[in-house]
């Protein structure tokens, strides 16, 4: 068993969760298990890494974004295997709208969401395309993609790309005439 530690990703510069609360998880058979509490990687020992202040999604890599016209246009093309597009934001948002066929998992910055977007990518191949949005702000402020992104990469898959929403769904999905779906 592997065992995926935030805390130390964070002091090593992998990835930074700021003012988030999220666990360790651990990567048990492909999947993501999460203990039930949510530990604040940044209370404890006080370490500089540990107060550097909040990580940005800018840090997940320009190749893994995905602009909204280009998604827009996978989806109306029926390319063929569909990506699995999961709204990794909060529900009151996704049942406003959202991306039709997406899965709701819950934002990524709770360990329960994290958990469930474990479940739900257990059994699915590594290479699966899988794109990740939330939408509930501006980019620069998401608390969601980032967690997300950073654990189905720990988990081994290699083909997740982030909807780059530059300041929120409605913005930048939804206003420009994109498949939308309401409710649960």
């Amino acid at each position: 068993m592997k065992t995926l530690d935030f805390a130390s990703l964070t002091r090593r510069g992998a990835i930074g969760f700021g003012n988030v609360f999220l666990s360790i998880a651990l990567l048990v058979t492909g999947g993501l298990a999460v203990p039930a509490r949510a530990a604040n990687p940044l209370a404890g020992s006080g370490t500089p890494a540990e107060s550097t202040g909040p990580a940005a999604p800018s840090e997940v890599p320009a190749t893994a974004l995905i602009q909204p016209e280009a998604l827009a246009k996978i989806l109306k093309s029926g390319q063929a295997p569909k990506p699995v597009v999961i709204q990794v934001g909060f529900h009151v948002l996704y049942v406003q709208a959202h991306i039709p066929g997406s899965e709701f998992i819950g934002p990524a910055s709770s360990a329960e969401a994290l958990r469930k977007l474990g479940q739900h990518v257990a059994a699915l191949p590594h290479t699966q395309l899988i794109v990740l949005y939330c939408g509930c702000c501006p980019w620069v402020r998401c608390p969601n993609v980032l967690p997300a992104y950073a654990a189905l990469q720990q988990a081994g898959f290699t083909n997740v790309k982030v909807l780059y929403i530059a300041h929120n769904f409605g913005t930048d999905w939804v206003d420009h005439g994109y498949p939308v779906a309401k409710g649960d």
